[in-house]
C-alpha cells in the first residue's frame, strides 16, 4: 500500500465469539486468528483487500479506528503535532518489519498509523 492509503480498520468489541459471528455472518467476513496474532480475531472482507481486527473494548478505545499507511510513523508524527495533534500512543513494534501508533487530531479524532510490512 502507499503513504496515505487506508490499510486497516479495528473494530472495539466487548466479546470477540459474538462479534466474530456477527460480523461475519453480516457482511461475509472471513475471521480467525493468526499465529502471533491470539486474541485478536484478524477480519477480511469478500474483496480480499479491506480488512482489520476485532480487539478488546478498553477506555480510550470504544469507537473504530481506521489505521492509515505511512512511509514513516517518526515523520509523520512530527508532522501531525507541528499541526495541532497529539499523540495517543507512540511508535510500537507489530512484527519486526512493522510498527504502528496513534494519534489524536484536532478535533479530538484517534487515528492510527501504520508503517512497513507483515509479510514475511
Amino acid at each position: 500500500m502507499a503513504h496515505g492509503d487506508i490499510t486497516h480498520i479495528d473494530i472495539p468489541v466487548a466479546d470477540l465469539a459474538q462479534a466474530a459471528a456477527f460480523y461475519s455472518d453480516l457482511f461475509g467476513w472471513e475471521i480467525a486468528e493468526r499465529e502471533g496474532f491470539e486474541g485478536y480475531p484478524l477480519w477480511m472482507a469478500p474483496n480480499g483487500l479491506s480488512g482489520g481486527g476485532l480487539a478488546p473494548r478498553e477506555e480510550g478505545f470504544t469507537q473504530p479506528r481506521s489505521y492509515v499507511e505511512v512511509d514513516s510513523i517518526d515523520e509523520t508524527i512530527a508532522k501531525a503535532e507541528a499541526s495541532g495533534a497529539t499523540v495517543a500512543m507512540g511508535k510500537q513494534p507489530i512484527t519486526a518489519k512493522s510498527w504502528w501508533a496513534v494519534i489524536v487530531d484536532p478535533d479530538g479524532n484517534h487515528i492510527g498509523l501504520f508503517e512497513g510490512t507483515t509479510a514475511d
